[in-house]
């Protein structure tokens, strides 16, 4: 068995177990490997360091094993850290203005362009989510979109 941290085209992170490398790629290429978070099937491997063991005839040095180990994550900037907490609460009170199309986003966001140019109709807010060849193209069409800045959890997926 083989262990591979992946991650998904909204960059969630998770583990999965293959038989071999092999067995992998024929799960990547049929669509089986779908990210537990969103459910996204665009899946690739995430940087991950390697799980190399030591050679069992050396001594533990002392520095080894008086280092300390900690999972914190880094102190950011009071001023990021301020810019960030900014970014989210926008985004958290633009949400519940929006509406949630889910992966029919590239082809809603389509309409609602289509719409807004025929008429002087206020342009509804919509949410979702696209793949990146998706956003490419919309962009190619001179549709403006953009990314949540925030991670985002999918309604469906809330308890």
């Amino acid at each position: 068995m083989i262990s591979f941290d992946l991650s998904c085209h909204y960059n969630h992170i998770f583990e999965a177990w293959f038989r071999s490398s092999a067995d992998y790629d024929a799960q990547i290429v049929r669509g089986l490997v779908a990210c537990p978070t969103c459910g996204d099937t665009v899946i690739a491997k995430a940087a991950m360091a390697p799980n190399v063991a030591g050679k069992g005839n050396r001594a533990v040095s002392a520095e080894t094993t008086t280092r300390p180990m900690t999972n914190a994550a880094p102190t950011l900037p009071p001023e990021i850290a301020e810019m960030l907490g900014r970014i989210a609460q926008a985004q958290a009170e633009a949400l519940p203005k929006s509406r949630w199309v889910g992966r029919r986003f590239a082809e809603e966001v389509r309409a609602v362009h289509s719409a807004s140019e025929d008429g002087d109709a206020p342009t509804p807010a919509i949410h979702g989510q696209a793949t990146a060849a998706e956003a490419e193209a919309l962009a190619e069409e001179g549709i403006a979109i953009m990314p949540l800045l925030v991670p985002f959890t999918p309604p469906e997926l809330l308890n």
